[in-house]
């Protein structure tokens, strides 16, 4: 997990479970295997934290003998949160539906996934999420019977400690929009860097662009469109 993941995760949290009664709340996270870094170190005390993965290794609780089924009941988990994971799922639209079917009502399904960065495979690495795609999952759950609601997106900016490192899409999903009022405040309000940000309710961007940092660095140093990106 790179840096400006974790700080997007620790935002989630501070936004959306620090002012709710952490005890007895459970948190899945997919993908949870610990590589440089782990959501379970940003999560408040007092939550019960579940990690799955389909591999063995440190931050995972359960393993997964199918990606896309996950031991959970209907309706069972309060939160399910998932970064730097949903690139390398190849079918990233079927465990969407999946995350929604395990939350409860009122749960929140957390994404970050990269929107530019290195081709990383593990096993492999599928896709880059962009600003419409927080919109797009909602309309697919839609059509497979769920009333979900997008209360917020964006893309986070770069980290300064590695100006050429990974951009990250981040959604945040109420899996039933009748309870989207009891999530009153936002991570785009609390002073975030970001672009191309949407609020539920809007659908016009905050500080919108169609470059990715990548691009609008490029532009401004006049340099060689070829770069080499780290991996995660």
């Amino acid at each position: 997990m790179h840096d400006t993941a974790l700080v997007n995760g620790k935002a989630f949290f501070d936004t959306y479970v620090q002012p709710r009664s952490a005890a007895g709340m459970t948190v899945v996270d997919i993908g949870a295997l610990n590589v440089n870094g782990s959501l379970r170190e940003v999560c408040p005390e007092g939550v019960g934290f579940v990690g799955v993965d389909f591999s063995h290794g440190p931050g995972v609780d359960i393993v997964l003998s199918d990606p896309y089924l996950l031991p959970f009941g209907d309706n069972e988990v309060d939160v399910v949160v998932s970064s730097s994971c949903f690139e390398h799922s190849e079918f990233f639209w079927v465990l969407f539906l999946e995350l929604l079917r395990v939350v409860k009502s009122d749960g929140l399904v957390f994404l970050n996934v990269p929107s530019n960065g290195a081709f990383h495979r593990c096993p492999v690495d599928c896709w880059r999420f962009y600003p419409d795609s927080g919109r797009a999952l909602v309309k697919w759950a839609h059509r497979n019977g769920y009333s979900s609601a997008l209360l917020e997106s964006y893309v986070s900016a770069q980290s300064d400690s590695n100006p050429w490192g990974w951009s990250d899409f981040v959604a945040v999903f109420v899996k039933d929009v009748a309870c989207a009022g009891r999530y009153p405040n936002r991570i785009i309000d609390r002073n975030i860097s970001s672009k191309n940000g949407l609020k539920l309710g809007s659908d016009e961007f905050i500080n919108y662009t169609n470059q990715t940092e990548d691009m609008q660095k490029l532009r401004v140093a006049g340099a060689s469109p070829q770069m080499h990106l780290p991996i995660e």
